[in-house]
């Protein structure tokens, strides 16, 4: 297979070097070239078109997000954000998704070994799922390891002594356009959700707050101990393991630390193996877009335990990874399109 070429975009040449070495020690990765702004890369790109683009956000002369909804007005290419993610860029970072950037990851902190490791299996993770993206054109949007790290496998012993439903969802690559459509179709009244999308630490605050401005339910980072209500919606932490907890009939739920988790942290497996312990079959399980494979194990131990279990399909999927992994496992007790998928879900709960 010929390498992923990638041109990266940052106006700082010790940012781009870090990045140069951080990509180029994946074989299946090669650098096509690096530009200090976007008017270089402009020209990088028409002498040869790049499989994935690694951007910065700010940048002089035009920033990051100008360049990219140019590029996917005239000539799409998958778009990978590299951005600090300061709590003041954050609402920045988070529109580039809406503008067509494929993923967001935070920059390399040079100098910390642990964090650069992590870095590494981020971006080479983020480019090699933008090189497979299902590009799409923009649309509007409305104003308003495995588990066993963390959570050991146990055989399930939910209390069925209540009947309260909870809703449990991962998503990784395309995951942010994801949840804010199923998350807008959701009525007030609906289940309690407790999501994983895996994104960098700052940044699930500034997603979580402009969805609650977009949904009838509300929506907010989780925080140790918060309760799963009808009509709320928890979303993890960057950077911490979420999962689903009970005390008698009232769920909540442990934000907690702990290791990298099918490369990722926050971990869908670790959210769903939870909830096949203490959910069982009160509990839906949904795999959205994403590469790689976090979720489809857990995602067969909530189908075990009884619980419900949708994957995304492949024709709404930007990256058809993780579901398509769940559905070999015969994880998935239903397969639906993206827009399909709040109404399987109120359905399961009935």
């Amino acid at each position: 297979m010929k390498p992923i070429r990638v041109l990266i975009v940052d106006d700082s040449a010790v940012v781009r070097q870090v990045l140069s070495e951080v990509l180029t020690s994946d074989p299946a990765i090669q650098i096509m070239a690096a530009a200090a702004d976007p008017f270089i890369a402009a020209q990088r790109i028409r002498d040869e078109v790049p499989d994935v683009i690694l951007l910065d956000v700010e940048m002089p002369r035009m920033d990051g997000l100008t360049f990219l909804r140019t590029i996917m007005t005239q000539h799409p290419i998958p778009v990978v954000i590299c951005s600090s993610l300061s709590e003041n860029g954050s609402e920045t970072a988070l529109k580039a998704m809406e503008y067509g950037a494929v993923e967001i990851v935070a920059k390399p902190k040079i100098g910390t070994e642990e964090f650069l490791r992590e870095s590494q299996q981020a971006l080479c993770s983020a480019v090699k799922a933008a090189s497979s993206a299902h590009l799409r054109p923009l649309r509007p949007v409305d104003p308003a390891l495995n588990a066993d790290a963390v959570l050991r496998y146990a055989s399930p012993r939910a209390m069925m002594q209540t009947t309260e439903k909870v809703a449990l969802v991962g998503a990784s690559t395309g995951g942010t356009e994801a949840l804010r459509v199923f998350l807008t179709a959701m009525p007030p009244d609906a289940p309690g959700i407790v999501i994983v999308q895996h994104m960098p630490e700052r940044f699930t605050a500034a997603f979580a707050q402009r969805l609650d401005g977009l949904c009838a339910i509300s929506v907010k980072e989780a925080a140790n101990g918060d309760a799963v209500l009808r009509g709320r919606a928890l979303l993890a932490p960057g950077n911490f393991h979420v999962l689903l907890k009970r005390s008698g009939a009232r769920y909540f739920v442990e934000v907690r630390d702990g290791p990298l988790v099918c490369r990722h942290r926050p971990s869908v497996d670790v959210l769903f193996r939870s909830g096949a312990r203490y959910a069982g079959k009160n509990a839906v399980g949904v795999l959205m877009t994403g590469m790689g494979n976090d979720g489809a194990q857990g995602l067969l131990e909530l189908k075990q335990a009884g619980a419900a279990t949708i994957a995304q399909d492949e024709a709404t999927s930007v990256v058809f990874g993780m579901p398509h992994e769940a559905i070999k496992l015969g994880a998935a007790g239903r397969v639906l399109p993206l827009h399909a998928i709040a109404a399987g879900i109120l359905g399961a709960c009935q």
